[in-house]
């Protein structure tokens, strides 16, 4: 019995001692699970924390973006046409710079009213035995459209003005040559002097060259005594020029009403623009005008 009672007892301290490991295994368990819980709260606040900082820094990034430019615009051209380059002169300047020509001038065979035109008049004074007076008048007219890649119309103009000009002072052959700037014709003219020797005579030539805004004007004017005709005065025949490059530029601006000014801004479009295709220079007018003294010559 006693045994018994023994083994009872020591059956019951195992049983407790079982309980009780069972309960501090589950007691060491808790801190563990609860730190991994931590740990997992831990990371997933921090996966959200930096999603949520680098969001701004994403919208930020696509705010700073450049947005797409505007289409680039060209301020439009002030003169849309041209007026009739025999038209031009009156009748009184076409008797004082060319008194025989008729009147009636020859169109330049490679006119487009809009961007281009010229004309021409010869005069030939017969003297007989005495020789003769011989005139020869070009007017070219060469208008500019604004394009967003070649510039506005009075940029372009007086690039090709400036060119007109150089090419007027570098003829061959010339001699005496002067450039005298002139003032209220336009909004920039010149004139270039010089003699040009030939086997019919001296010729006295004049080139004027004129701006207004996106219109180069260019009138050649030159002039020769022939078969022993008195050489003219070259005074006489620069001024006579510049008349001439007067009218022409308030022909001009006539021919586009009162200023003829365009204010809005032109968009990219074909262009009409005749920069890639310029009139004769003065050195081939002068070369024309020489040629045409030939037959005149030959007559008196």
């Amino acid at each position: 019995m006693q045994r018994a009672a023994q083994r009872d007892d020591r059956a019951q301290r195992h049983q407790r001692a079982k309980r009780l490991r069972r309960v501090l295994v589950c007691a060491a368990a808790v801190p563990a699970v609860l730190i991994t819980a931590a740990c997992s709260s831990d990371s997933g606040d921090s996966k959200g924390k930096s999603g949520a900082e680098s969001s701004p820094q994403s919208a930020g990034g696509s705010s700073s973006q450049p947005s797409a430019s505007a289409s680039p615009t060209v301020q439009a051209a002030a003169y849309a046409k041209l007026p009739d380059a025999c038209a031009v002169l009156s009748k009184k300047t076409l008797t004082d710079l060319v008194p025989e020509s008729g009147k009636s001038g020859k169109k330049g065979s490679s006119d487009e009213p809009s961007s281009r035109a010229s004309c021409s008049w010869n005069s030939l004074d017969n003297n007989g035995v005495k020789g003769s007076q011989f005139r020869w008048l070009n007017v070219s007219l060469l208008r500019f459209d604004s394009d967003v890649t070649r510039g506005s119309g009075d940029e372009q103009a007086h690039t090709y003005y400036a060119r007109q000009v150089k090419d007027a002072q570098s003829v061959d052959g010339a001699k005496n040559t002067k450039a005298i700037p002139l003032s209220g014709t336009g909004a920039e003219a010149t004139a270039v002097r010089y003699d040009l020797k030939k086997k019919e005579g001296l010729f006295k030539q004049q080139t004027v060259v004129a701006r207004v805004e996106n219109v180069v004007v260019t009138v050649d004017y030159n002039g020769a005594g022939l078969a022993g005709e008195k050489t003219p005065d070259a005074d006489d025949l620069t001024k006579a020029a510049e008349k001439a490059v007067k009218e022409v530029v308030a022909s001009v601006s006539s021919a586009n009403g009162a200023g003829g000014a365009a204010s809005s801004p032109a968009s990219p479009s074909k262009s009409a623009s005749p920069s890639g295709a310029p009139s004769k220079s003065p050195s081939k007018s002068a070369s024309a005008g020489a040629s045409a003294s030939k037959s005149a010559a030959k007559d008196s």
